[in-house]
């Protein structure tokens, strides 16, 4: 009862902050980032408490689809807030905090007990560290590569008013766009050669599907820098390479999990 009391005081004020930022771009209400930035903590503080309360219960396993998901919605959140505080990209807690709200509550009636960890070395943990890191840096890309495909699509077609006015310039959410995808992608490139050395069952059976298509998304942001930077790719086009290398990265993390523990469980 107490874990679900957390994750339903997190969904509320990550749904209030997310609320706000919405009405703010609509004009409803006027922009204010502090109060988004502390309801969005405070339902970060819930989060982190909830937390606690199930590795107390011993009710996170390292392996499990709901305890990623509760840690790395709890990463995403946490990275947004702090890169809010020197780049524009509030806006994306309109979609990346109901998220992480609804995964909470979800993930909540997933958890088990802990099925046991193997022995952590460091390098295990640079390991794990990038990845989430990279994951978390990578989806508030593919928000960011929304808002910058709307605001494109939207100028093209001469539509000066509403959310646009609310936006920055496009040329900054291009570019911090481009930042993100670059910062994401050096993480990317750390987990990966991090685990090629660190983890001796690297291609085993449940690990190979993560390494193959973590690898497969490594390669479409690669191509995607190489081609912004030498063939000039911006626009729709940086927006699909963007949202589909970032589609190929959830179904590595996430993939076969929710095949195995929801799917199959429940057949």
């Amino acid at each position: 009862m107490q874990a679900l009391t957390l994750a339903i005081l997190a969904f509320i004020l990550y749904i209030a902050a997310a609320s706000w930022q919405g009405l703010a771009l609509t004009h409803r209400l006027p922009q204010n980032p502090l109060l988004v930035r502390s309801m969005g903590a405070f339902g970060l503080i819930f989060h982190l408490a909830l937390i606690i309360v199930l590795a107390e219960l011993g009710a996170l396993s390292a392996s499990s689809l709901s305890t990623s998901a509760i840690l790395l919605g709890a990463l995403v959140v946490l990275l947004l807030i702090l890169v809010s505080l020197f780049k524009p990209v509030l806006n994306a807690a309109v979609a990346l905090f109901p998220l992480a709200g609804v995964t909470l509550l979800l993930s909540v009636g997933l958890n088990g007990t802990d099925q046991g960890s193997s022995m952590i070395t460091p390098g295990i943990a640079l390991h794990a560290l990038s990845s989430a890191l990279a994951f978390a840096v990578l989806s508030i890309a593919a928000v960011q590569a929304v808002i910058f495909g709307l605001q494109n699509q939207a100028l093209r077609h001469h539509r000066t008013r509403g959310i646009v006015q609310s936006l920055p310039p496009l040329t900054t959410v291009e570019r911090i766009l481009f930042e993100l995808i670059w910062a994401g992608m050096a993480l990317l490139t750390v987990s990966i050669a991090s685990g090629i050395l660190f983890l001796d069952n690297l291609f085993a059976q449940h690990l190979a599907h993560k390494t193959i298509l973590s690898l497969a998304a490594w390669v479409i942001f690669a191509t995607l820098l190489f081609s912004h930077h030498r063939l000039g790719w911006r626009g729709m086009r940086a927006v699909r390479w963007t949202l589909g290398g970032c589609a190929i990265l959830l179904l590595a993390y996430f993939g076969s999990k929710f095949v195995l523990e929801v799917l199959i469980n429940r057949g």
